[in-house]
């Protein structure tokens, strides 16, 4: 199974409450209803909190909305002894209810790393994102220690939804300083 999370870094209307929102994706079209369950974010246990800050925050420019250091029971999220201690840190992009990314990062007892991806497979995660300049994040990325890029900004056709027009993008791929793959795309007209 692989999960994918869309995060609008880039869209103005992502702000309003979904049912204010006119911006939708070519060829799919508003529920009539509202269906029971948002995606609120994806939550990312990290090796190191400043080298993962450095690229969603100050490459990517989601806003930190929380930072706290809290106490794990070892049974809800099932890592680490109970009693832990971990730095958790929530950043948003322009929903202040969906599309978020959450960073926790255990203190005290450190968590053993996995050893760092090179290929995806089952279970791996794409995080995709929409921004609104693609050349210039993905060349700051490179730079985020850790970041291993995977596709360099290059223009991206999809085939359209329900017959509408092919999607275009400009895109760069890479794997963040966890092995998380970010997709980075610039919807283009």
């Amino acid at each position: 199974m692989m999960l994918t999370l869309l995060l609008a870094a880039a869209a103005p209307q992502a702000a309003l409450p979904a049912g204010q929102r006119t911006d939708v994706a070519a060829g799919v079209e508003k529920p009539a209803e509202r269906v029971p369950t948002d995606i609120r974010r994806a939550t990312i246990i990290v090796r190191d909190m400043d080298a993962s800050l450095k690229l969603y925050r100050d490459v990517m420019g989601l806003k930190v909305n929380y930072d706290t250091i809290t106490t794990m029971s070892g049974v809800a999220l099932p890592a680490g002894p109970p009693g832990a201690k971990a730095r958790l840190v929530l950043l948003n992009s322009n929903d202040p209810y969906i599309g978020w990314i959450g960073l926790i990062q255990w203190v005290t007892p450190k968590l053993p790393a996995k050893p760092y991806p090179r290929r995806m497979g089952p279970g791996g995660v794409v995080i995709v994102t929409n921004t609104d300049d693609v050349p210039g994040k993905c060349a700051a990325a490179a730079k985020v220690p850790g970041v291993t890029v995977t596709g360099p900004p290059r223009e991206q056709v999809y085939p359209g939804r329900n017959g509408g027009p092919p999607i275009r993008v400009i895109g760069c791929n890479f794997f963040d300083p966890d092995g998380v793959l970010i997709e980075m795309n610039q919807l283009q007209k």
